[in-house]
Protein backbone atom coordinates (compact mmCIF):
# COMPACT_ATOMS: atom_id res chain seq x y z
CA UNK A 1 0.00 0.00 0.00
CA UNK A 2 1.26 3.18 -0.97
CA UNK A 3 0.21 5.61 2.09
CA UNK A 4 1.39 8.87 0.93
CA UNK A 5 -0.56 8.72 -2.50
CA UNK A 6 -3.44 7.04 -0.18
CA UNK A 7 -3.33 10.54 1.73
CA UNK A 8 -3.33 12.49 -1.69
CA UNK A 9 -6.88 10.87 -3.32
CA UNK A 10 -10.28 12.54 -1.69
CA UNK A 11 -13.16 10.47 -2.88
CA UNK A 12 -15.99 12.70 -1.63
CA UNK A 13 -18.26 9.86 -2.54
CA UNK A 14 -17.53 7.92 0.74
CA UNK A 15 -15.07 10.43 2.56
CA UNK A 16 -12.93 9.38 5.40
CA UNK A 17 -11.29 11.09 8.21
CA UNK A 18 -7.73 11.51 7.85
CA UNK A 19 -5.25 11.74 11.29
CA UNK A 20 -4.29 15.72 12.08
CA UNK A 21 -2.91 17.06 14.35
CA UNK A 22 -4.04 17.77 17.63
CA UNK A 23 -5.06 20.98 18.89
CA UNK A 24 -7.22 22.16 16.17
CA UNK A 25 -10.20 23.71 17.24
CA UNK A 26 -12.33 22.26 13.88
CA UNK A 27 -11.89 18.36 12.66
CA UNK A 28 -12.25 17.91 8.84
CA UNK A 29 -15.69 16.10 9.43
CA UNK A 30 -16.28 19.12 10.67
CA UNK A 31 -15.47 21.54 7.50
CA UNK A 32 -16.99 18.39 5.10
CA UNK A 33 -20.17 18.88 7.05
CA UNK A 34 -20.00 22.76 6.48
CA UNK A 35 -19.05 22.37 2.67
CA UNK A 36 -21.59 19.91 1.63
CA UNK A 37 -24.80 20.86 3.21
CA UNK A 38 -24.45 24.61 4.53
CA UNK A 39 -23.63 25.95 0.76
CA UNK A 40 -25.75 26.17 -2.39
CA UNK A 41 -23.13 24.16 -4.62
CA UNK A 42 -21.88 21.37 -1.55
CA UNK A 43 -24.19 18.97 -2.98
CA UNK A 44 -21.71 18.38 -6.18
CA UNK A 45 -18.92 17.73 -4.27
CA UNK A 46 -20.25 14.21 -3.79
CA UNK A 47 -23.05 14.13 -6.59
CA UNK A 48 -21.89 15.49 -10.18
CA UNK A 49 -22.00 14.37 -13.71
CA UNK A 50 -18.15 14.07 -13.92
CA UNK A 51 -17.50 10.79 -10.95
CA UNK A 52 -21.15 9.55 -11.89
CA UNK A 53 -19.64 8.86 -15.28
CA UNK A 54 -16.52 7.44 -13.95
CA UNK A 55 -18.05 5.02 -11.68
CA UNK A 56 -20.40 3.94 -14.01
CA UNK A 57 -18.42 1.20 -15.82
CA UNK A 58 -19.68 2.79 -19.08
CA UNK A 59 -17.30 4.46 -21.78
CA UNK A 60 -15.73 7.89 -20.87
CA UNK A 61 -15.36 10.96 -23.83
CA UNK A 62 -12.80 12.89 -22.83
CA UNK A 63 -11.85 16.96 -24.35
CA UNK A 64 -8.24 17.65 -24.70
CA UNK A 65 -6.88 20.40 -26.57
CA UNK A 66 -3.42 20.97 -28.08
CA UNK A 67 -0.68 22.45 -29.96
CA UNK A 68 1.09 19.78 -31.08
CA UNK A 69 -0.64 17.85 -33.51
CA UNK A 70 1.70 17.38 -36.03
CA UNK A 71 4.15 15.83 -33.74
CA UNK A 72 1.75 13.58 -32.03
CA UNK A 73 0.82 12.27 -35.80
CA UNK A 74 4.64 12.11 -36.58
CA UNK A 75 5.40 9.63 -33.30
CA UNK A 76 1.84 8.15 -33.00
CA UNK A 77 2.03 8.73 -29.02
CA UNK A 78 0.27 10.59 -26.06
CA UNK A 79 2.41 11.16 -23.13
CA UNK A 80 1.53 12.61 -19.79
CA UNK A 81 2.68 16.02 -18.05
CA UNK A 82 3.26 17.19 -14.81
CA UNK A 83 0.43 19.51 -12.95
CA UNK A 84 -2.54 19.16 -10.75
CA UNK A 85 -3.17 15.45 -11.96
CA UNK A 86 0.19 14.75 -11.36
CA UNK A 87 1.27 12.21 -14.41
CA UNK A 88 -2.02 12.40 -16.23
CA UNK A 89 -3.01 13.78 -19.85
CA UNK A 90 -5.35 17.11 -19.05
CA UNK A 91 -8.66 16.93 -20.39
CA UNK A 92 -12.18 17.28 -19.50
CA UNK A 93 -15.20 15.78 -19.09
CA UNK A 94 -17.64 15.30 -22.62
CA UNK A 95 -21.16 14.35 -22.53
CA UNK A 96 -23.00 13.06 -25.42
CA UNK A 97 -26.28 14.57 -26.67
CA UNK A 98 -28.36 13.94 -29.77
CA UNK A 99 -27.29 16.49 -31.41
CA UNK A 100 -23.06 16.02 -30.75
CA UNK A 101 -20.62 15.91 -27.59
CA UNK A 102 -21.33 18.55 -25.34
CA UNK A 103 -17.71 19.79 -23.60
CA UNK A 104 -18.27 20.37 -19.61
CA UNK A 105 -18.25 23.92 -18.67
CA UNK A 106 -14.50 23.92 -18.48
CA UNK A 107 -13.63 22.41 -21.77
CA UNK A 108 -16.25 25.56 -23.28
CA UNK A 109 -13.91 27.92 -21.46
CA UNK A 110 -10.59 26.49 -23.00
CA UNK A 111 -12.12 26.12 -26.22
CA UNK A 112 -13.40 30.18 -26.09
CA UNK A 113 -9.91 31.21 -24.62
CA UNK A 114 -7.31 29.08 -26.95
CA UNK A 115 -9.03 29.13 -30.64
CA UNK A 116 -5.58 28.52 -31.82
CA UNK A 117 -5.35 24.99 -30.53
CA UNK A 118 -7.12 21.59 -32.39
CA UNK A 119 -9.37 19.22 -30.38
CA UNK A 120 -9.26 15.96 -29.71
CA UNK A 121 -11.74 13.75 -28.75
CA UNK A 122 -10.64 10.48 -26.11
CA UNK A 123 -12.66 7.54 -25.59
CA UNK A 124 -11.43 5.28 -22.87
CA UNK A 125 -13.86 2.19 -22.66
CA UNK A 126 -13.02 1.11 -18.70
CA UNK A 127 -12.44 -2.29 -17.48
CA UNK A 128 -14.57 -1.80 -14.53
CA UNK A 129 -16.65 0.81 -12.67
CA UNK A 130 -13.92 3.05 -11.02
CA UNK A 131 -13.95 4.45 -7.81
CA UNK A 132 -14.49 8.27 -7.48
CA UNK A 133 -11.34 8.79 -5.83
CA UNK A 134 -9.84 11.96 -7.30
CA UNK A 135 -5.90 13.75 -6.79
CA UNK A 136 -5.25 16.62 -4.42
CA UNK A 137 -2.13 17.81 -5.59
CA UNK A 138 -2.05 20.04 -2.03
CA UNK A 139 -1.43 16.46 -0.40
CA UNK A 140 1.44 15.68 -2.61
CA UNK A 141 4.22 17.33 -0.33
CA UNK A 142 5.45 13.89 1.51
CA UNK A 143 5.69 12.64 -2.71
CA UNK A 144 8.16 15.15 -3.10
CA UNK A 145 9.63 15.08 -0.44
CA UNK A 146 10.80 11.20 -1.05
CA UNK A 147 11.20 11.73 -4.24
CA UNK A 148 13.92 14.23 -3.34
CA UNK A 149 14.99 12.03 -1.01
CA UNK A 150 15.46 8.99 -2.96
CA UNK A 151 16.96 10.95 -5.73
CA UNK A 152 19.14 13.31 -4.60
CA UNK A 153 22.41 11.92 -5.33
CA UNK A 154 21.42 13.04 -9.18
CA UNK A 155 22.24 16.79 -7.90
CA UNK A 156 25.70 17.83 -7.64
CA UNK A 157 26.81 18.84 -4.08
CA UNK A 158 26.75 22.43 -5.04
CA UNK A 159 23.07 22.07 -6.40
CA UNK A 160 22.10 19.94 -3.27
CA UNK A 161 23.20 22.22 -0.58
CA UNK A 162 21.47 25.51 -2.77
CA UNK A 163 18.15 23.65 -2.71
CA UNK A 164 17.99 22.61 1.30
CA UNK A 165 19.26 25.93 2.16
CA UNK A 166 17.11 27.81 0.37
CA UNK A 167 13.76 25.69 1.04
CA UNK A 168 14.85 26.18 4.82
CA UNK A 169 14.92 29.97 4.13
CA UNK A 170 11.37 30.02 3.04
CA UNK A 171 10.20 28.27 5.28
CA UNK A 172 11.93 30.01 8.33
CA UNK A 173 11.02 33.69 6.80
CA UNK A 174 7.35 32.54 6.56
CA UNK A 175 7.30 31.33 10.07
CA UNK A 176 5.46 33.87 11.76
CA UNK A 177 2.69 33.81 9.34
CA UNK A 178 2.82 29.73 9.42
CA UNK A 179 2.78 30.18 13.42
CA UNK A 180 -0.31 32.64 12.72
CA UNK A 181 -1.97 30.00 11.23
CA UNK A 182 -1.49 27.45 13.57
CA UNK A 183 -2.88 30.21 15.97
CA UNK A 184 -5.97 30.73 14.03
CA UNK A 185 -6.24 26.97 13.42
CA UNK A 186 -6.34 26.12 17.03
CA UNK A 187 -9.05 28.73 18.01
CA UNK A 188 -7.04 32.13 18.62
CA UNK A 189 -8.08 33.99 16.11
CA UNK A 190 -7.01 37.08 14.39
CA UNK A 191 -8.92 39.73 12.75
CA UNK A 192 -9.67 38.58 9.25
CA UNK A 193 -8.21 41.87 7.20
CA UNK A 194 -5.33 41.45 9.33
CA UNK A 195 -4.60 37.18 8.55
CA UNK A 196 -4.87 38.05 4.89
CA UNK A 197 -3.00 40.66 4.54
CA UNK A 198 -0.30 39.00 6.74
CA UNK A 199 -1.02 35.94 4.26
CA UNK A 200 -0.44 38.37 1.02
CA UNK A 201 2.70 39.69 2.56
CA UNK A 202 4.15 36.05 3.17
CA UNK A 203 3.04 34.86 0.22
CA UNK A 204 6.38 35.60 -1.58
CA UNK A 205 8.43 34.58 0.67
CA UNK A 206 6.79 31.16 0.72
CA UNK A 207 5.18 30.29 -3.21
CA UNK A 208 3.39 27.17 -1.79
CA UNK A 209 1.14 29.66 0.26
CA UNK A 210 -0.45 31.05 -3.25
CA UNK A 211 -1.29 28.15 -4.65
CA UNK A 212 -3.47 26.99 -1.12
CA UNK A 213 -4.88 30.41 -1.11
CA UNK A 214 -5.99 30.31 -4.32
CA UNK A 215 -7.98 26.54 -4.23
CA UNK A 216 -9.51 28.25 -1.01
CA UNK A 217 -11.22 31.55 -2.55
CA UNK A 218 -11.60 28.84 -5.82
CA UNK A 219 -13.73 26.73 -3.58
CA UNK A 220 -15.53 29.53 -1.72
CA UNK A 221 -16.69 30.80 -5.02
CA UNK A 222 -17.33 27.51 -6.61
CA UNK A 223 -19.85 26.42 -3.49
CA UNK A 224 -21.11 29.64 -2.60
CA UNK A 225 -22.01 31.11 -5.57
CA UNK A 226 -25.65 31.72 -6.43
CA UNK A 227 -25.30 32.92 -9.82
CA UNK A 228 -27.56 32.55 -12.85
CA UNK A 229 -24.57 30.86 -14.22
CA UNK A 230 -23.84 29.09 -11.56
CA UNK A 231 -26.99 27.53 -11.41
CA UNK A 232 -27.27 26.92 -14.95
CA UNK A 233 -23.69 24.57 -14.54
CA UNK A 234 -25.26 23.12 -10.96
CA UNK A 235 -27.94 21.92 -13.23
CA UNK A 236 -26.14 19.84 -15.54
CA UNK A 237 -23.75 18.34 -13.09
CA UNK A 238 -20.96 21.00 -12.95
CA UNK A 239 -19.29 23.16 -11.18
CA UNK A 240 -18.84 26.52 -12.23
CA UNK A 241 -14.92 27.11 -13.68
CA UNK A 242 -15.21 30.66 -15.05
CA UNK A 243 -15.26 31.50 -11.58
CA UNK A 244 -11.74 30.74 -10.36
CA UNK A 245 -10.57 31.34 -13.78
CA UNK A 246 -11.76 35.04 -13.07
CA UNK A 247 -10.25 34.89 -9.60
CA UNK A 248 -6.93 34.46 -11.47
CA UNK A 249 -6.85 37.05 -14.22
CA UNK A 250 -8.29 39.55 -11.82
CA UNK A 251 -5.95 39.43 -8.60
CA UNK A 252 -2.61 38.91 -11.07
CA UNK A 253 -1.83 40.80 -13.93
CA UNK A 254 -0.64 38.44 -16.98
CA UNK A 255 -2.04 35.37 -15.42
CA UNK A 256 -3.72 34.32 -18.97
CA UNK A 257 -0.23 34.40 -20.08
CA UNK A 258 1.43 32.87 -17.41
CA UNK A 259 -0.34 30.59 -14.90
CA UNK A 260 1.68 31.21 -11.86
CA UNK A 261 -0.31 31.00 -8.33
CA UNK A 262 3.06 31.93 -7.07
CA UNK A 263 1.71 35.38 -7.60
CA UNK A 264 -1.55 34.97 -6.36
CA UNK A 265 -1.16 37.23 -2.99
CA UNK A 266 -4.32 40.23 -3.00
CA UNK A 267 -4.25 42.01 0.60
CA UNK A 268 -7.59 42.10 2.14
CA UNK A 269 -8.89 45.32 0.33
CA UNK A 270 -8.12 44.06 -2.98
CA UNK A 271 -9.63 40.80 -2.37
CA UNK A 272 -12.70 42.35 -1.21
CA UNK A 273 -12.66 44.23 -4.59
CA UNK A 274 -11.64 41.26 -6.96
CA UNK A 275 -14.85 39.12 -5.10
CA UNK A 276 -17.17 41.87 -5.58
CA UNK A 277 -16.26 42.25 -9.22
CA UNK A 278 -16.90 38.51 -9.47
CA UNK A 279 -20.21 38.06 -7.28
CA UNK A 280 -20.95 41.36 -5.35
CA UNK A 281 -22.87 39.04 -2.38
CA UNK A 282 -19.67 37.21 -1.89
CA UNK A 283 -17.43 40.24 -1.22
CA UNK A 284 -17.59 40.37 2.47
CA UNK A 285 -17.34 36.35 3.50
CA UNK A 286 -14.01 35.84 1.48
CA UNK A 287 -11.31 37.08 4.06
CA UNK A 288 -13.39 35.51 6.88
CA UNK A 289 -13.77 32.53 4.81
CA UNK A 290 -9.83 32.95 4.14
CA UNK A 291 -8.63 33.13 8.08
CA UNK A 292 -11.01 29.93 8.72
CA UNK A 293 -10.57 27.69 6.41
CA UNK A 294 -6.92 28.25 5.13
CA UNK A 295 -5.76 28.12 8.53
CA UNK A 296 -7.51 24.54 9.13
CA UNK A 297 -6.34 23.37 5.89
CA UNK A 298 -2.30 24.63 5.95
CA UNK A 299 -2.23 23.09 9.40
CA UNK A 300 -3.74 19.83 8.25
CA UNK A 301 -1.26 20.18 5.25
CA UNK A 302 1.83 20.95 7.08
CA UNK A 303 2.56 19.28 10.04
CA UNK A 304 2.60 15.70 11.15
CA UNK A 305 -0.20 13.97 12.42
CA UNK A 306 1.60 13.59 15.48
CA UNK A 307 2.41 17.08 16.21
CA UNK A 308 0.21 19.76 18.22
CA UNK A 309 -1.06 22.66 16.30
CA UNK A 310 -1.56 24.66 19.90
CA UNK A 311 2.33 24.36 20.45
CA UNK A 312 4.07 24.08 17.50
CA UNK A 313 5.99 26.45 16.68
CA UNK A 314 8.02 26.76 12.77
CA UNK A 315 10.56 29.71 14.32
CA UNK A 316 14.12 27.83 14.34
CA UNK A 317 13.53 24.77 12.92
CA UNK A 318 16.42 22.89 10.85
CA UNK A 319 15.96 20.63 7.67
CA UNK A 320 16.18 17.14 9.52
CA UNK A 321 13.57 18.67 12.36
CA UNK A 322 11.24 19.67 9.38
CA UNK A 323 11.00 16.39 7.98
CA UNK A 324 9.89 14.62 10.73
CA UNK A 325 7.30 17.28 11.94
CA UNK A 326 6.52 18.93 8.74
CA UNK A 327 7.04 16.74 6.11
CA UNK A 328 4.46 17.75 3.83
CA UNK A 329 5.04 21.55 3.74
CA UNK A 330 9.14 20.79 3.28
CA UNK A 331 8.50 18.61 0.08
CA UNK A 332 6.00 21.16 -1.25
CA UNK A 333 8.80 23.97 -0.30
CA UNK A 334 11.38 21.66 -1.96
CA UNK A 335 9.44 20.60 -5.34
CA UNK A 336 8.88 24.72 -6.09
CA UNK A 337 12.43 25.89 -5.09
CA UNK A 338 13.87 22.49 -7.40
CA UNK A 339 12.65 23.87 -10.56
CA UNK A 340 14.17 26.99 -10.09
CA UNK A 341 17.48 25.29 -10.31
CA UNK A 342 19.68 26.26 -13.42
CA UNK A 343 20.28 22.73 -14.15
CA UNK A 344 16.53 21.76 -13.52
CA UNK A 345 15.36 21.04 -17.51
CA UNK A 346 18.32 18.31 -17.34
CA UNK A 347 16.64 16.92 -14.26
CA UNK A 348 12.82 17.52 -14.53
CA UNK A 349 12.20 13.66 -16.29
CA UNK A 350 14.66 12.18 -13.12
CA UNK A 351 12.42 13.75 -10.67
CA UNK A 352 8.90 13.76 -12.54
CA UNK A 353 9.26 10.21 -14.23
CA UNK A 354 9.59 9.09 -10.74
CA UNK A 355 6.88 10.42 -9.04
CA UNK A 356 4.99 9.09 -12.44
CA UNK A 357 5.93 5.86 -12.17
CA UNK A 358 4.45 5.37 -8.16
CA UNK A 359 0.91 7.49 -9.35
CA UNK A 360 0.48 4.95 -12.65
CA UNK A 361 0.98 1.66 -10.16
CA UNK A 362 -1.09 3.20 -7.87
CA UNK A 363 -3.81 4.29 -10.30
CA UNK A 364 -3.43 0.66 -12.10
CA UNK A 365 -3.85 -0.79 -8.61
CA UNK A 366 -6.95 0.68 -8.17
CA UNK A 367 -8.32 0.54 -11.59
CA UNK A 368 -8.32 4.37 -11.77
CA UNK A 369 -8.02 4.91 -15.67
CA UNK A 370 -8.86 8.79 -15.61
CA UNK A 371 -7.70 10.47 -12.40
CA UNK A 372 -9.14 13.42 -11.88
CA UNK A 373 -8.26 17.01 -9.56
CA UNK A 374 -9.55 15.81 -6.29
CA UNK A 375 -9.69 18.89 -4.14
CA UNK A 376 -12.67 19.79 -5.62
CA UNK A 377 -14.66 17.46 -8.79
CA UNK A 378 -14.18 20.53 -10.83
CA UNK A 379 -14.02 18.65 -14.33
CA UNK A 380 -9.93 18.77 -14.46
CA UNK A 381 -9.22 15.36 -15.60
CA UNK A 382 -6.89 12.84 -16.75
CA UNK A 383 -6.08 9.83 -18.72
CA UNK A 384 -3.57 7.54 -17.23
CA UNK A 385 -1.07 6.43 -19.99
CA UNK A 386 -0.15 3.04 -18.29
CA UNK A 387 -3.79 2.01 -17.69
CA UNK A 388 -4.29 -1.08 -19.39
CA UNK A 389 -8.15 -0.27 -21.12
CA UNK A 390 -9.55 0.09 -24.61
CA UNK A 391 -8.69 3.83 -25.96
CA UNK A 392 -9.83 5.84 -28.84
CA UNK A 393 -8.19 9.24 -30.24
CA UNK A 394 -9.99 10.89 -32.64
CA UNK A 395 -10.35 14.71 -34.50
CA UNK A 396 -12.82 16.64 -33.83
CA UNK A 397 -14.95 19.57 -35.38
CA UNK A 398 -16.87 21.76 -33.47
CA UNK A 399 -20.55 22.75 -34.49
CA UNK A 400 -22.80 25.12 -33.94
CA UNK A 401 -23.61 25.77 -30.30
CA UNK A 402 -20.40 24.49 -29.17
CA UNK A 403 -20.80 20.53 -30.04
CA UNK A 404 -18.33 18.82 -30.69
CA UNK A 405 -18.23 15.88 -33.58
CA UNK A 406 -15.22 13.58 -33.80
CA UNK A 407 -14.12 13.80 -37.45
CA UNK A 408 -11.77 10.53 -37.89
CA UNK A 409 -9.53 8.28 -35.61
CA UNK A 410 -5.88 9.21 -34.95
CA UNK A 411 -3.28 6.02 -35.61
CA UNK A 412 -1.84 6.67 -31.87
CA UNK A 413 -1.30 5.23 -28.08
CA UNK A 414 -0.50 6.28 -25.41
CA UNK A 415 2.52 6.13 -23.94
CA UNK A 416 3.58 5.46 -19.87
CA UNK A 417 6.19 8.52 -20.16
CA UNK A 418 6.21 12.16 -18.85
CA UNK A 419 6.28 14.05 -22.21
CA UNK A 420 9.65 16.68 -21.73
CA UNK A 421 9.97 19.25 -20.23
CA UNK A 422 10.33 21.63 -23.59
CA UNK A 423 7.00 19.78 -24.91
CA UNK A 424 4.80 21.15 -21.76
CA UNK A 425 3.56 24.64 -20.79
CA UNK A 426 3.12 23.97 -17.15
CA UNK A 427 4.68 26.70 -14.87
CA UNK A 428 6.99 27.59 -17.65
CA UNK A 429 7.59 31.34 -19.57
CA UNK A 430 8.14 32.40 -22.56
CA UNK A 431 11.97 32.07 -22.48
CA UNK A 432 11.26 28.12 -21.02
CA UNK A 433 12.39 28.81 -17.64
CA UNK A 434 10.47 27.76 -14.91
CA UNK A 435 7.85 30.12 -13.25
CA UNK A 436 9.00 32.04 -10.11
CA UNK A 437 12.66 32.60 -12.04
CA UNK A 438 13.97 35.88 -11.59
CA UNK A 439 12.86 36.90 -14.82
CA UNK A 440 9.82 35.69 -14.94
CA UNK A 441 8.05 37.45 -12.42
Amino acid sequence: MDTDLDDAHTDHTQPCTRPAPAGCAESEDDWRRRLQHETPGGHLLAHNAMTQTLTSGRPIRLLHTTTALDAIRASGQLYASSGCLLAALYCTPLTETPAGLRPHNLGAYLLETKPHTQTLMIEITPTTPAPAKGIDYLRLGRVHLNTYLDHRNFLTETEDLQLRGRTLHQIREAAPFLDLALANASGRRTTPDTFVDRLAATVPDLPFLGYVYFEVLSEYLMLHSASTETTACAQAGEMNNRLYKRLAFSAVRGMDKLFDLSRFHPGHQRLHDVIAGIERSLAPGAAPYTRDRLSHLLTTLALNPDQDAATFTFRDQDFDSLVRTAPSLLGQTLFREMSLLQRYPQLYLVFEQAKALRAWTYWNHHQIATPFNGFLPKGEIGVNPAFPALCTVWLTETYERGLIHPSHELDVTFAPRMADLGLTAMRRDTTGKAAGHPTAA
